[in-house]
């Protein structure tokens, strides 16, 4: 262990390299290659619908209830073992377990394969698990690591640190997939799954090097284990005095719902409903350059939109975005084509960027002085975890009653539309 120096450039710069490690997973196992995998893999075994749970359903309905009930368990646990390591101050033990659990689960998917199905999706499970997980104790490691002045920078080293490396082993596992002979284009994938567990297993550990250990005595008690629940209901009752947060707080929960499950939806949508083939694309190569149009132009969305916010407002820069999901999900609807699809992903990409980066720092604007920060940015991350939960929850019920995923994209506007009227009721006292 390197000694530990609050504000020291390697240790911000080792905790910024943990984007790096992780990032690979949400960019190859959540967008890309694994939903491609899945489609190509079922079809190569000519069927359409998984038998599971005593029934059949297709793919994607499948993937989005499993997504869901992940994040439903990262939103259970997660403010419990929060108060455990703020108390026993061993949150580098949790990053490193969410760490491990993640990337061995991503090997895990490997051997994904309908005749262990349960399997299967026990490791899609525990690698979502992982990597929501371990972000809860990287995140709260920059208010110890860090004086507030370094905060931005370093929050945005991780977030450029992640975008690069992440590419770079997309681009790699797309080198993969395409330079392969037809019949080992699947095998090519299910390395990809390895590679990303072993990049995000190897690099992590740079981060673990640096990053100082908090560890003490004190002894769990049942009392400390729920020390993060209180910690929620004590920000549930402040909220009830705030009347400009908890109204601002409502609209970003209703709209966040959509905007995460479009986000998390968006490459079985594309894997499923465009005519790649029929238009001469090929639909691995097609489906990942919509991903990195996304990717690209959501770093320009989200400065963007800090310029717009700036000159005319946080609250009105989030109403005048929320009206552009509200045509993305009509306009997506009716997309067929890989060009519309591409211009579709270039508009995701420019609001996606901006909405996640606005909504997060609104809030911290709105927040009342405190010195107990932490405490409702848990409470934000919990409430945006439950909306992922029931967003994908209606999405998979809606492509499963009507059966087809454009109904279910089109269900979405309701949602854009019911945070657009509770954002123009946010009092205006300030900017």
């Amino acid at each position: 262990m390197k000694p530990f120096q609050k504000g020291s450039n390697k240790v911000l710069n080792a905790w910024a390299f943990y984007d790096w490690a992780n990032s690979v997973y949400s960019l190859t196992i959540v967008s890309a290659v694994f939903p491609l995998f899945l489609g190509a893999y079922l079809k190569s075994l000519s069927i359409d619908k998984i038998e599971v749970f005593g029934g059949e359903i297709s793919h994607t309905a499948l993937m989005t209830y499993v997504t869901a009930f992940g994040f439903l368990i990262v939103a259970i646990f997660s403010p419990i073992l929060s108060g455990v390591a703020d108390y026993k101050g061993n949150k580098k033990f949790f990053l490193r377990f969410f760490c491990y659990l993640g990337s061995l689960s991503c090997i895990g998917l490997f051997f994904f394969s309908l005749s262990h199905i349960y399997f299967s999706l026990i490791c899609y499970v525990l690698a979502l698990i992982g990597f929501w997980g371990s972000l809860v104790f990287y995140n709260s490691y920059l208010p110890d690591i860090a004086f507030k002045e370094q905060h931005d920078k370093i929050s945005a080293k991780g977030y450029a640190l992640g975008y690069i490396g992440s590419v770079i082993l997309l681009v790699v596992n797309l080198a993969m997939i395409m330079l392969a002979p037809e019949d080992k284009a699947l095998l090519m994938m299910r390395y990809s799954f390895v590679l990303v567990g072993v990049w995000w297993f190897a690099f992590s550990h740079y981060t673990y090097a640096y990053l100082p250990s908090f560890r003490n005595s004190n002894k769990v008690t049942s009392s400390i284990l729920f020390n993060g629940i209180k910690e929620l209901k004590s920000v549930w009752k402040e909220l009830q005095t705030q009347l400009r947060l908890k109204t601002y707080l409502a609209a970003f929960f209703v709209y966040s719902m959509a905007v995460q499950t479009v986000m998390l939806v968006a490459s079985f949508f594309g894997e499923n409903e465009i005519a790649w083939e029929e238009n001469g694309i090929d639909k691995t190569l097609g489906l990942i350059i919509s991903i990195l149009i996304i990717q690209v132009i959501a770093v320009f969305g989200a400065y963007l939109t800090s310029f717009v916010s700036n000159k005319i407002g946080n609250i009105p820069t989030l109403i005048a975005i929320n009206i552009i999901w509200v045509f993305i999900c009509v306009f997506a609807y009716f997309v067929i084509t890989p060009n519309d699809f591409f211009i579709t992903a270039g508009v995701v990409g420019i609001v996606m960027g901006g909405i996640q980066s606005l909504s997060r720092s609104t809030y911290a604007k709105f927040l009342p002085e405190t010195n107990d920060t932490t405490s409702y940015f848990s409470f934000y991350d919990v409430a945006e975890k439950i909306g992922i939960v029931i967003g994908m929850g209606i999405f998979a019920s809606i492509e499963v009653i009507t059966g087809s995923m454009r109904n279910a994209i089109l269900f979405l506007v309701a949602f854009f539309l019911i945070g657009l009227v509770i954002l123009f009721k946010v009092p205006k006292n300030i900017k």
